[in-house]
């Protein structure tokens, strides 16, 4: 099965090889028919620490690292 990818913004990097990673996603509201904002922040490791708030980043799918990070950064876009 494939990696999933995501696309989001770094909207923390305080903690040392890891960033917060916000994804937003978009949908048309099943009822109202109207687009709808979603986002969910995840937690990807970042070995080099080079990535700060406010940079575009994809992140990818991977074993579990730690307690909460599923997710490694893969590049800046």
């Amino acid at each position: 099965m494939p990696k999933r990818i995501l696309q989001g913004e770094v909207v923390s990097d305080k903690t040392d090889k890891t960033v917060v990673v916000k994804v937003e996603r978009r949908f048309t509201h099943p009822l109202y028919k109207k687009v709808v904002r979603r986002s969910k922040k995840y937690h990807a490791h970042d070995e080099s620490n080079q990535f700060k708030t406010g940079d575009l980043v994809r992140i990818e799918e991977c074993p579990p690292i730690s307690k909460n990070k599923r997710w490694i950064v893969q590049t800046g876009n």
